[in-house]
């Protein structure tokens, strides 16, 4: 069988050196081992942020193309088999998804090849939270991350063009409530809108027990209208914080997205305060990357920023939706995945899909 991805831009070019295994690590033709499967569920959203969607005349995903629950249960069964370990459930808003429930009881039942259930994880926008999280906790999410990027009102409805914020205060309440650990609140850096707020953030995230991580504004908007000089950098995120606290870099990143330091401060049980960084454009951490991410209508993408998808739908909805079918067009994406997203080189060409319709 021959995968072809379906190129919206410029074409993946096969690594001689990443082979044709079909057994073992999801080895990429760098020697990057894949071990987190990012699932987007929906790509529609109950938030209008600016930097994401444009307020109207979105073209939302056909119905018809929007992978069942039984087909996304079958794709992560045959990534856990050949080595992934965490399962990210995003949207758009992963909670508009009627069966979310179910779908997080079907993926919690998975166990990798060490015989471990799955790290299931969300990252949600926290405004069906409060009342859908005992159910989704008893069904066996395991950790989440909750986006706010202001905690003032009118910047937040000015923002995310509606006014939700009491929504997303409680469900950040319910989460601080449940035990879910670590707790990640993320937060959308921009120049003008929320730059003044970082030190407040944070403060924010240590009053209920959870984590900061800022994100730098990446090209990933439905519109097409990012611009990088309303970007704040990782340097600037790091100056205002280095105002308020002492930073000490945690070592030991690995894979993650997120660079962390400590606060310079204690919590009550002993752990020091961490915020992070997550700087996909002024650092980028392509090098470690360990990241694969599957659409809601069944694209596959080794990359955030990739221009090229690879098609699992003709393969689920075919004659031939054995696991060794699936398996194949899993690895002859990550075979196809380049040694980073080159944003700075002038070749770069932003994804046709934004951010809601890709997953984060």
């Amino acid at each position: 069988m021959t995968v072809t991805p379906v190129v919206i831009g410029r074409r993946p070019v096969p690594l001689a050196d990443a082979g044709d295994a079909t057994t073992g690590p999801l080895l990429d033709g760098f020697g990057r081992v894949h071990r987190d499967l990012r699932i987007s569920l929906t790509d529609r959203c109950s938030l209008r942020c600016t930097y994401c969607m444009p307020e109207q005349g979105m073209e939302w995903l056909a119905r018809s193309s929007i992978l069942t629950l039984d087909e996304i249960e079958h794709v992560a069964r045959v990534a856990a088999a050949a080595g992934i370990t965490t399962l990210r459930l995003t949207g758009g808003e992963p909670l508009l998804r009627p069966d979310i429930v179910e779908v997080v009881r079907r993926l919690g039942r998975i166990v990798g090849i060490d015989g471990e259930p799955l790290e299931l994880t969300m990252t949600t926008n926290g405004i069906r939270l409060e009342e859908m999280l005992p159910d989704l906790v008893d069904a066996g999410l395991r950790r989440l991350n909750i986006s706010i990027d202001t905690i003032d009102r009118e910047r937040f409805r000015a923002l995310t063009r509606r006014d939700r914020l009491d929504d997303v205060l409680a469900g950040i309440r319910a989460a601080q409530a449940s035990g879910l650990r670590p707790l990640k609140l993320n937060a959308v850096a921009m120049r003008g809108v929320n730059d003044h707020e970082i030190v407040e953030l944070v403060e924010f995230a240590i009053a209920h027990d959870a984590q900061l991580r800022f994100i730098e504004q990446m090209p990933l908007d439905a519109g097409h209208t990012w611009d990088r000089t309303t970007m704040v950098t990782r340097e600037e995120i790091l100056a205002a914080l280095e105002e308020r606290w002492t930073l000490t870099p945690v070592l030991g990143r690995g894979g993650a997205p997120a660079e962390r330091w400590t606060l310079g401060s204690t919590a009550s049980d002993g752990e020091p305060h961490t915020v992070g960084v997550i700087a996909s454009v002024t650092a980028p951490f392509c090098g470690d990357c360990d990241r694969l991410r599957l659409t809601a209508d069944g694209q596959l993408r080794n990359c955030l920023f990739s221009t090229s998808e690879y098609d699992l739908l003709p393969v689920l909805r075919g004659d031939d939706a054995s696991d060794a079918a699936i398996d194949r067009v899993l690895r002859a994406c990550i075979r196809g995945k380049l040694p980073g997203h080159a944003i700075d080189d002038p070749s770069f060409l932003q994804p046709s899909r934004g951010m809601n319709a890709i997953g984060g």
